[in-house]
């Protein structure tokens, strides 16, 4: 079991950076892997990232190049570093975590809305 919470999300102009967090209520070394979804206005949820027990990433090609993400197990907490972003962007950014993969064990936070507009 575990307690997700994101924070981070804001507004901010085309080209321009945020860092995502996601704090974890309990330590995040064993847990098989997390990562970040999000959701724009009228759109199904999507996956953005992932970052394994192992360190392993992958990106959404929407993303690479762009995004970055991260873990701190010192302080339970998961980073997206959100670099050049677009309007596309615009999302309510969720924070997962998949505790056993087989078979999925999956908890989500409650979200953080990016909006990025001029």
């Amino acid at each position: 079991q575990v307690q997700l919470v994101e924070s981070g999300g804001g507004l901010v102009q085309p080209g321009g950076s945020l860092r995502l967090s996601c704090a974890a209520s309990r330590s995040i070394f064993t847990i098989y892997s997390m990562g970040w979804y999000r959701q724009a206005p009228g759109q199904q949820r999507e996956w953005v990232t992932t970052i394994t027990r192992d360190g392993t990433t992958n990106y959404a090609d929407s993303v690479k190049g762009r995004f970055t993400i991260s873990r701190d197990n010192a302080k339970n907490t998961m980073y997206l570093q959100m670099n050049s972003l677009k309007p596309e962007d615009t999302a309510v950014y969720f924070c997962n975590a998949d505790l056993s993969s087989i078979p999925r064990s999956e908890y989500w936070g409650q979200g953080t809305q990016v909006t990025v507009s001029s």
